[in-house]
């Protein structure tokens, strides 16, 4: 049985987003399902797009989502290159074969005659694909032409007649006409390959046996076998993904503010709840299961589960994958991903960052949210008063005052500021003077914090905020609701 060798080949135009890590995820587990190769080529032959330090951004990424590859540019390999540019001397011979076999011609159009050739047609309202002009000029003439240093480039010439087809694993046998399929360009002027191709060579040389890439190249497909079949090789098995959409009409994009792979981790996303939700976009494990490591999807992936239709990204849906893996978590690994947030408000406060942590990690969903969460404990936020009054604790200004004003002389008496000495001796106070915890601890906790919903109670905020500090903001509530 031929060895399963797939590949992920990124263009270095930006930051990896999300339907392209999805691609990147699903192609690493096909190969890791079946022990084969995961490989990483880098498609560089439209330069004019490329953009500084994309490539280093590409390997950083798929470290970051746990994809190892076992072939790619920066770790070699048995078929390298792994970048297109450096294999540009590979895609000319296969191309000037083409020419000899009569299914590829060298095209001398400069680019004034196909715009205005392309006008003509669109005001006739008519669709307009290269109209094999080149391909009448004698062999002779066009090899002398090329030899002279004239511009040219080389296209695929698409038979006139008949249909194309091809074999896909998830949408079954896609035919087309030939007669509606363009004589792209395979070579382009600078002597670099097109897309379309350097994928056809490079698959080939690599051993590719299963190709993954999104339905959009679905069109293509067949001109890629055509090319096959002309060289005399044995297509790949294509695998073609159904896109990520943000929404019912609008596809995932950059473009549009829509987060990138390295935009969610900064703010604060677990990779590991990034990867089992990106699983979940178009993929299903055929049960209700939904949380998984990398390693169970490297086990349970497999192709019957893919789904035909077109996968909405939900932001919520990943926001509440993401609190759930954080709450799963080991509390030191919380703790290190916390610390960072925690500094962007309480840096130099002196605030027990464990204790915080304690907390917090029920509470967090995302970690850029932590620094909203928690800045009261550095600047209280102004209030209204009427947040004293509880229905469910029967508390009201009147009532929140006098519970103030006894907890006051409570906490002053405090000297040992622990979180056991506040427990006590505050429930201490409460039971012996014959009232209720939730009287209040209630307007305590409103007192120190400002808020109607904090991490922690009167007690934890207390201890957090240190005996200064508390007492300051207690007078300051007895002092505003006297007035």
């Amino acid at each position: 049985m031929q060895e399963v060798r797939t590949r992920f080949a990124p263009s270095p135009t930006g930051y990896l987003h999300l339907g392209g890590l999805r691609t990147a995820l699903y192609t690493y587990l096909l190969a890791r399902k079946n022990k084969g190769k995961f490989i990483l080529r880098i498609e560089d032959t439209d330069q004019e797009r490329e953009v500084p330090g994309a490539i280093e951004l590409i390997y950083k990424s798929l470290r970051q989502a746990g994809l190892s590859y076992d072939e790619g540019p920066d770790m070699g390999g048995d078929y390298g290159p792994y970048i297109q540019s450096e294999r540009k001397e590979s895609y000319m011979p296969y191309a000037l074969q083409l020419i000899e076999s009569g299914d590829a011609y060298p095209c001398f159009c400069t680019k004034e005659e196909l715009d205005q050739r392309r006008k003509t047609a669109q005001d006739k309202g008519e669709t307009w694909k290269y109209d094999k002009k080149c391909l009448h000029i004698p062999k002779d003439e066009a090899k002398r032409r090329m030899q002279s240093g004239e511009s040219f480039v080389i296209r695929q010439n698409i038979p006139e007649e008949g249909s194309a087809s091809f074999d896909d694993m998830l949408f079954g046998h896609v035919e087309v006409p030939t007669n509606t399929l363009d004589d792209g360009v395979l070579i382009k002027a600078d002597g670099l390959p097109t897309y379309n191709f350097a994928n056809v060579i490079d698959d080939h040389l690599m051993k590719i046996s299963h190709v993954t890439r999104g339905t959009e190249y679905l069109s293509s497909a067949p001109k890629y076998n055509l090319l096959y079949k002309a060289l005399g090789w044995e297509p790949p098995l294509y695998l073609h993904l159904p896109v990520v959409m943000k929404d019912a009409t609008r596809k995932l994009s950059k473009r549009y503010g829509d987060p990138s792979f390295e935009d969610l981790l900064e703010m604060g996303y677990v990779r590991e709840a990034i990867i089992n939700f990106i699983a979940l976009l178009g993929w299903s494990p055929g049960d209700d299961r939904e949380f998984f490591t990398l390693k169970e999807l490297e086990e349970v992936f497999s192709i019957e589960g893919l789904n035909k239709s077109p996968a909405i990204f939900d932001m919520n849906k990943l926001t509440w994958f993401n609190g759930e893996y954080i709450r799963k978590m080991p509390f030191e690994d919380y703790l290190t991903m916390a610390e960072p947030w925690f500094d962007k408000e309480l840096k130099g406060t002196g605030i027990d960052y464990r204790y915080l942590a304690q907390l917090m990690q029920g509470r967090t969903e995302v970690f850029n949210r932590i620094p909203e969460t928690i800045n009261f404990l550095k600047t209280q936020p102004d209030y209204e008063l009427t947040l004293f009054e509880h229905k469910k604790s029967k508390s009201t200004q009147e009532s929140s005052l006098n519970a103030l004003e006894f907890m006051l002389l409570v906490l002053e008496g405090i000297d040992n500021w622990s979180e056991t000495a506040l427990h006590d001796n505050m429930i201490g106070a409460i039971k012996e003077a014959g009232l209720k915890n939730a009287t209040v601890l209630w307007p305590v906790r409103i007192a120190i914090s400002g808020l109607a919903s904090t991490p922690g109670g009167a007690v934890e905020i207390a201890y957090l905020l240190g005996k200064e500090e508390t007492l300051r903001r207690i007078k300051n509530a007895i002092e505003r609701l006297r007035n």
